[in-house]
Order: structure tokens, then sequence, then C-alpha cells
């Protein structure tokens, strides 16, 4: 269980139930303090004393409490209350309102119109207020717990930089210490409570002024030559360095610790993102068998997941490696649940398993994307690169003819055209 859940120590309906406790007693509060205090005046009719005042108020909530469900105020996670519940509370709290006002003409008027007015100010101060107090609550026990967690910084405060901070804030192991920005304009800048230490210069500094544990990049969209640059800065520090990878994570909002991961040495190639421009064969990708090879590794699995944007028929993701294939499969079956998906483990060097696998889907689309791609190791192993990078794209692009591909793209300069790592 997270520290959420530790803290919270409640189920759905406990806490629904202790929620819908907490406005009554709110609720009750925003009509009754103003009542009494007219009352206290001689300023309100008798008939709001005693009994017909609780009636009053029993009703009242009757109505709120209506609308707060039809909002569904009980059913939001107030650990991560934003703008969009506070509208929530609004929307709910002015609904109620007119509903009291509206009786009033037919005849069963429960408050005075500037009673209403005053009620309805107060309703949104207790009730956004408690919510925002156990926002509070929550962010103050997992800062708490965060202390004893490993003081991080995370480099890049940008959308990535941010959704990690934001996932980091949840898990008691980590404890963040701030962003690394090279934007003069964030410098000293606060965002979700940590400020921006300095550019990527400073992170030496950084490190020692405050005992840092571990370094994130988080910048998934920078260039290869500026991770270089700051992977080697970071080196310095003799900290553990961790990397968020991919971009898709990004544009789904969808971040968690279980992505980063340790450099790698394709983090450290000077070797530019590939750019597949898919809107020029979009025509050919909807409705059509799609298939990918090397769909586990890095560029493979983006593309399966832009290429699943265009409703392929069938996209078939082929790969020598059953993990990774696993990996980007159960994604895929995730996020896009109504593209149906085929699994073939194969190897691009085996002729007659690829033949077999182009007979049996008979793709119309191809990206060919299976490739040793670390230069630096394939240079002490050259035969192995020949293998797979030469004569496995030529069995691929052999099939491909044989079945009658009308698209087939090659990807990256480590194959066979104009091979510049050969």
């Amino acid at each position: 269980m997270d520290s959420r859940g530790q803290v919270m120590g409640m189920n759905n309906y406990t806490r629904k139930f202790f929620l819908m406790i907490c406005d009554l007693l709110l609720v009750n509060l925003a009509t009754v303090v103003p009542i009494l205090t007219l009352l206290a005046d001689n300023q309100m009719p008798v008939r709001y004393s005693g009994s017909q005042l609780i009636i009053t108020t029993v009703v009242i909530f009757v109505i709120y409490l209506t609308f707060f469900n039809l909002f569904k105020l009980y059913n939001r996670d107030w650990v991560y209350a934003g703008m969009g519940e506070l509208v929530a509370i609004i929307g709910a709290v002015t609904a109620g309102s007119a509903v009291i006002l509206l009786l009033g003409p037919l005849g069963l008027q429960l408050l005075p119109i500037y009673l209403v007015l005053t009620q309805w100010a107060l309703i949104i101060i207790f009730v956004g207020g408690s919510r925002l107090a156990w926002r509070l609550f929550i962010e103050h026990k997992k800062s708490l717990a965060g202390k004893s967690g490993r003081k991080t910084i995370i480099v890049g405060a940008g959308d990535a930089g941010v959704m990690v901070a934001r996932e980091l804030k949840g898990h008691d192991s980590y404890s963040p210490v701030g962003f690394i920005d090279d934007d003069p304009d964030k410098k000293h800048l606060i965002i979700l409570g940590f400020p921006v230490l300095g550019a990527r210069e400073e992170i030496p500094r950084v490190v020692k002024q405050f005992n840092v544990d571990l370094i994130i990049i988080a910048m998934p969209s920078v260039n290869s030559e500026a991770i270089r640059e700051i992977i080697e800065i970071c080196r310095t520090t003799r900290v553990e360095i961790k990397i968020l990878p991919g971009i898709y994570q990004i544009i789904n909002g969808n971040v968690s610790v279980s992505h980063l991961r340790l450099v790698q040495l394709e983090d450290l190639l000077h070797r530019e993102a590939v750019q597949v421009d898919l809107k020029e064969v979009a025509g050919y990708l909807k409705g059509a068998n799609v298939l990918i090879t090397g769909a586990g590794g890095s560029i493979g699995s983006e593309l399966c997941h832009q290429v699943s944007l265009y409703q392929p028929a069938k996209l078939i993701l082929l790969g020598h490696g059953e993990n990774s294939i696993h990996k980007i499969w159960l994604k895929l079956q995730e996020k896009f649940k109504d593209i149906p998906l085929a699994i073939e483990i194969a190897d691009v060097r085996d002729k007659v398993k690829i033949n077999y696998i182009f007979e049996k889907y008979r793709p119309r689309v191809v990206f060919h994307a299976a490739a040793h791609k670390h230069v630096p190791l394939m240079e002490m192993h050259p035969d192995e690169a020949v293998k797979t990078n030469v004569f496995g794209t030529l069995n691929v692009a052999d099939a491909a003819d044989r079945v009658g591909v009308k698209v087939f793209v090659m990807i990256s300069t480590d194959k066979a055209v104009n091979p510049s790592s050969v």
C-alpha cells in the first residue's frame, strides 16, 4: 500500500461516509451561524427558532447532499484536489442554492434570499477549505515520510520533470530536493514545493550542498548531445544516475517510478532520435496489417504506440527478446484495447521463420527497426552486426517483396542502405 493509503487508512465506503458526516456539520454550520446571528439581533422571524430550525437545516442538507452526489464530490480523490475539484464544489453548491431559491415562489421559503447568498459563500469556503486542509495534511505526512528517503534532484523542470516530481512525492523511498534546469527564467522558481536550484553546470555544487543520493534525468525530448553532456557532468559527482527514457509516457500523462532506469550506453552515443513522419503513410496504416520488427526496442516500441493511433487492422509485434516484446504488448493492450495485436518471437536472421511470418499475416506496411545499434560494441563484433543488420535486413526485405508489401520503411542507418556504421 502506498503512503497515501497508509495515511488515509479507510476504504471507499468509509471515506464517503466520513466526508458526508463532515459535510453535514459544515453545511449546518453555514446555515445555522447566520440564522443565529440574525436571531440575536431580533432580525429573523420567530419561525426559525426551535424545531422549525432543525427541520429547515435537515431539508437544506438533503438538497445539498443530493447535488454533492450528482457532481460526484464523494468519488474524487481529494489528495490530488485541484482547480477541477474546486469548480465541482462551486457547481454543486450553486445548484443547491438555486433549488432553495426556487422553492420560495412555490410557497416553501426555507431561507430569505440574502441569507441563501450568505450561506452559498460560507458552504463553498467551509467545504472547499475542508478538502484543502485534508490535502495539506496528506502532503505534510508525505513530506515527513519522504525525509527518510533518498535525497533526489531532478534534471529538467519541464512537463516530464514535474510529472516525475509529483510521482516521487507519493513514495516514501524518495525525498526530492529540487530541480536543475538551464532556463534562466525558471531559476529560483518553486514547482510543486521544490525549488529550481540552478543550471546543469551547478549539479556538482547542488549534490554536495544537499548530500544528494540520486540524480534523475527527466528530459526525454532533448537531443542526445545535451543528454551526453548532462550525464558527463552528473558522473563527476559519483552519485547514482537514472533517466526517464521515453516520451510516450509524457504524451499520455503516465509517469511512474517504474519507468526510470539506469543510464545505458545508447544514452551516451551521439545519435539523434529517429524522426518518422507517420502522416505520410497514415493512409496506408488505417485498416491495414502492419508489422514492426524490433518492436520491443526503444525505437520499435515508440513506433508501436504511434502506429496504433492510426487504427491498423492488426499490429504484428516481431522481436527476438521475449521480455521486451511482452512489455510492449501489455502496454499496448492497456492503451489501445480496440487494436488487434499479434506477437511473433523470431530472429530476423532466421530466413525460414521470417518467410513463414510474412506468409501468415501478409502485411501491407512494414517498419523494419530490428538492428544491433550499439556501434562501439558492434565494432568489436562486426560479424554479428553484419549477420543482423545486413543479412537480417535482406531476409525481411525479400519476404516483404515476396508477399507484396506496399510500404517498407527502414529505420536507422545501422542497416544495409548507406550504412555509415560499417
